[in-house]
């Protein structure tokens, strides 16, 4: 089982100032729920290197249990300083794709060509892809194969509106997930905010927060068995 895990290359927060990129617990958390089921993980981004890690998602509060086995594993983090260059690789090298979030994918993964071509590629394949959080920016220009958008008519979650106005961000992200999945003909649930929700339709898993990134891993694990 070969899971293919894509990771933001994007380390700028709008014109803030500020320094954004992936979350931690949303690639610490699915990164031991799939090597604890026996998967083979390879980490990717559009720059390939080493990722730009969201300063916030390392703070005393988001710090979790996984999030500090992650950072103290030599062998976690060698693999994240040396991710893959995106373009360099194919979905038919792996079962299913696996997006965590952090706003930084609202930049470049949303807008990224190879990150759209996987993804079609994977569907069209039969394979899963799993989104968590602003990850599921990712889906914004990828088409099915009736060249409609993919998640039209599907059921979708992803970082919700409020959660974004709860983070102050609304104004300065270059669109707000919800909307985006909403307009794009998604069918969109969510929870109460920072609460756990995953939601599968077919091969598309969407989770909605840093909260549901384990559950979201394992809802991809679901369909991988």
């Amino acid at each position: 089982m070969k899971i293919l895990v894509v990771l933001t290359s994007h380390d700028q927060l709008g014109d803030t100032g500020e320094k954004t990129g992936f979350w931690l617990e949303e690639l610490a958390a699915p990164y031991y729920a799939f090597l604890d089921a026996g998967a083979q993980l390879t980490l990717a981004s559009p720059k390939g290197g080493l990722p730009p890690l969201d300063p916030k998602s390392n703070e005393p509060d988001f710090q979790t249990d996984a999030t500090r086995r992650f950072e103290a594993d030599t062998v976690a983090m060698k693999a994240l300083a040396n991710t893959r260059a995106l373009s360099d690789l194919s979905s038919a090298e792996f079962d299913a794709v696996f997006y965590p979030g952090g706003h930084g994918p609202l930049w470049d993964l949303a807008e990224d060509v190879a990150s759209i071509a996987l993804i079609e590629h994977a569907n069209a394949s039969g394979k899963p892809v799993a989104t968590v959080c602003h990850a599921s920016a990712v889906l914004l220009h990828v088409k099915g194969s009736d060249g409609k958008p993919l998640i039209a008519g599907k059921a979708v979650t992803g970082f919700s509106n409020s959660e974004e106005d709860a983070a102050g961000l609304t104004q300065v992200v270059p669109f707000l997930v919800e909307d985006m999945l909403k307009a794009q003909g998604g069918i969109y649930s969510k929870n109460t905010d920072w609460q756990v929700h995953v939601v599968t339709d077919g091969l598309l898993v969407t989770g909605q927060n840093p909260a549901s990134s384990a559950a979201t891993a394992h809802a991809l694990l679901k369909l991988l068995a």
